[in-house]
C-alpha cells in the first residue's frame, strides 16, 4: 500500500471552467500546473512505483472549508492521476491499471492536502 500527501488544494471544476471560459487556452495550462504540482510531491516523497496492478485509490480531499460542492474538489482526481503517470507511481490512468477509486472529504482549515492511498 502506498499513501501520498499531496500539499494544497487543487483546482476544482468550477474554476477550471471559468478559466476555459476566460481563455480556451488557459485549460491546458492548469492541467500542465496541477499535473506537475502531483509529479514534485511524489518525487520529495520519493514514492516508489506500484508492481501489482490493477489497483484501488482511496482519494482523501482535505478542504480548507465547506463551500466548495464536493464533486467539484473531486475533478481534480484527473490531474492527480496524470502526476502519478508522470511520477512513474503507476504506469498508466486506465481501466487495465486503476480498477477502481473512493473519495472521502474533510475540512482542515490549516493544511488543505490530498491523501491518495493506492492499494
Amino acid at each position: 500500500m502506498l499513501n501520498i500527501i499531496l500539499t494544497g488544494e487543487l483546482v476544482d471544476l468550477n474554476s477550471y471552467i471559468k478559466a476555459l471560459n476566460y481563455n480556451r487556452f488557459r485549460g491546458n495550462d492548469i492541467k500542465q500546473e496541477e499535473t506537475e504540482k502531483v509529479y514534485i510531491d511524489c518525487k520529495n516523497q520519493k514514492v516508489q512505483p506500484v508492481s501489482n496492478y490493477p489497483v484501488e485509490i482511496v482519494y482523501r480531499w482535505y478542504s480548507r472549508d465547506n463551500r466548495k460542492d464536493i464533486d467539484n474538489v473531486a475533478f481534480a482526481k484527473k490531474f492527480i492521476n496524470d502526476g502519478l503517470v508522470k511520477a512513474g507511481v503507476i504506469q498508466n490512468d486506465s481501466r487495465k491499471f486503476i480498477k477502481g477509486f473512493k473519495d472521502e472529504f474533510y475540512i482542515d482549515k490549516e493544511n488543505p492536502r490530498v491523501e491518495v492511498q493506492i492499494s
